[in-house]
């Protein structure tokens, strides 16, 4: 097997198929990065782990017409890859390598949220329910075979990385048993309905600002779909606060104007949103200061009922 990964969230389910025993020849992984203010080299952390456990790692800058790195795929007669979260397009000559071609474990029940943050936009899109997926790739994004799939509720309150820690080890499971239908010969290739589709596109740090004409349920969707990075924001007094846990207010109205304060109190600070609600603004903060409650926020910073945000 040819493991290609990069972020965090690959980590799981490359570590299960070295324990499960699977001959794991190479990781792809992405370059090493500058990181820091001194910004020295950063390598990312499944590279360390698979130097540890003695396998060769590449990172290549690009895959497309790179014929060291083609050679040495071909050179290593692959019968499988495995992709989770690498964050490249893989180009054709590159699939074709593999005896059986290439898999990729994807975060969500596809057709549905193809692309980079399925996760997350899971969450702001207000679903339900979401899943995991594992299916061939092809050139194009997300659009292969489906070998199989598993449902994922998600909680009412639930945060991005709340359910990001609980589906990893579900998409891992339902990886290793798609590696074994597949050693089996017992597998079904199942084409996506493409008129079903839709996009989860990589998260920008500008999609964290608040618009505050948006109702308070959606906003709180925002909240908890871009908590950690980037996180949402707001302006204040011309700074910059972040607003990092919220609750909105159910079963009352607000008069007011978006993102007009309209009660402080020992519970948070009250937002005024679209349609008449409001949204109870717990944990925040200004730029240059630590995370704190809204209300210890309230009692330092000369913050007041009427102050507009935004």
């Amino acid at each position: 097997i040819i493991f290609f990964g990069s972020d965090e969230i690959s980590i799981n389910p490359f570590v299960s198929l070295i324990e499960k025993g699977h001959n794991l020849k190479a990781l792809i992984t992405s370059p090493d990065k500058p990181k820091g203010r001194g910004l020295e080299k950063s390598s990312p952390e499944i590279k360390n782990l698979a130097l540890r456990y003695g396998i060769k790692v590449l990172q290549p800058e690009r895959l497309r017409e790179n014929r060291e790195f083609f050679q040495f795929l071909i050179d290593l007669k692959p019968e499988l890859g495995v992709v989770v979260a690498y964050g490249k397009i893989i180009p054709k000559e590159v699939i074709e390598i593999p005896k059986f071609g290439i898999i990729n474990l994807h975060f969500s029940l596809l057709p549905k949220l193809r692309g980079a943050a399925p996760l997350n936009w899971a969450i702001i899109n207000g679903y339900e329910k979401t899943g995991v997926t594992v299916f061939f790739i092809n050139e194009k994004m997300d659009e292969g075979e489906i070998i199989l799939q598993r449902e994922v509720e998600i909680g009412k309150r639930e945060r991005v990385d709340q359910l990001q820690d609980r589906i990893i080890p579900i998409g891992t499971s339902l990886l290793l048993e798609a590696i074994d239908l597949i050693e089996k010969g017992n597998f079904k290739r199942i084409p996506q309905d493409h008129s079903l589709a839709t996009y989860a596109p990589k998260i920008k740090k500008e999609d964290g600002l608040i618009d505050w004409s948006k109702t308070s349920e959606e906003i709180d969707r925002l909240v908890r779909g871009l908590y950690g990075w980037p996180g949402t924001f707001t302006h204040w007094k011309g700074k910059i606060l972040k607003i990092i846990e919220t609750v909105p207010i159910e079963g009352k109205t607000f008069a007011g104007n978006p993102g007009e304060i309209v009660q402080i109190g020992k519970d948070g600070i009250v937002v005024v949103c679209g349609k008449n609600t409001a949204l109870l603004v717990k944990t925040l903060q200004l730029e240059g200061r630590k995370v704190m409650s809204a209300f210890s926020f309230s009692l330092g910073a000369k913050i007041k009922v009427g102050d507009i945000l935004g």
